[in-house]
């Protein structure tokens, strides 16, 4: 293959990855509104949440969507490292990395990785929870849905036991800060993938995706303790 076949198939897979990383930021945020509606308005937060877990459209279409997704963005993100360490086989003694890049932008692999083995326990703590409800009949947790039989109401109360529990909390908390890492370098490189980082457009996607990077993490701290401290408007 040639030199610019090669270039090509570069810029492809990083066009891929920031694409599936603006589809992930946008729903961060879908994201969190629901789940601020459970510490703003459990009724509500119930609501949605029962027309999110039942809509045929959001089950079998964007749900699969957004598995796909983060796969994608997943394997692509080690794809691309593979190639970036074999085209640099050689590493300088001269050359400070430190002093050129920071922390964060060496080490995304390693934010990524941290990221998704905790999407792997909030998959079992909920989505494999809800999938055995519907599907097999799963009613072990003793919840109020459960209870007076009203099974669209049970939402709030699955995620204020999951966050009852001090450990997961500490753990939800070190993964939001895991994303709050990756956010910080991502949301950069993202824009840059795909095109707007040069221009006039670019000092307001910087305060925009360092904004990003902060807030949205932070929420979702704020949201796990305060389930647990059971603070609610």
């Amino acid at each position: 293959m040639s030199s610019s076949g090669i270039g090509k198939s570069s810029i492809g897979r990083k066009v891929i990855m920031a694409l599936s990383g603006l589809f992930l930021l946008v729903f961060l945020v879908q994201h969190l509104i629901i789940n601020l509606l459970s510490v703003l308005n459990p009724e509500s937060f119930n609501t949605t949440s029962h027309f999110m877990g039942t809509n045929p459209v959001v089950q079998f279409v964007a749900q699969p969507v957004l598995i796909g997704g983060v796969l994608i963005h997943y394997f692509m993100g080690i794809i691309l490292t593979i190639k970036n360490k074999k085209a640099r086989p050689v590493s300088y003694i001269s050359d400070n990395q430190s002093a050129n890049s920071s922390w964060v932008s060496r080490n995304m692999i390693v934010t990524g990785i941290m990221i998704f083995l905790f999407l792997i326990l909030h998959m079992g703590d909920f989505w494999i929870h809800e999938i055995t409800v519907k599907f097999f009949g799963d009613k072990s947790w003793d919840v109020v849905g459960f209870i007076d039989g009203t099974e669209e109401f049970r939402y709030w109360e699955e995620l204020h036991h999951t966050m009852a529990n001090p450990i997961r909390v500490g753990v939800y908390s070190l993964a939001f800060l895991f994303l709050g890492l990756h956010l910080a370098h991502g949301f950069a490189s993202t824009f840059q993938s795909v095109g707007f980082r040069d221009g006039r457009f670019t000092p307001a996607l910087e305060k925009f995706g360092k904004g990003y990077s902060v807030v949205v993490p932070l929420l979702f701290t704020m949201i796990a303790w305060c389930h647990y401290f059971n603070w609610y408007l």
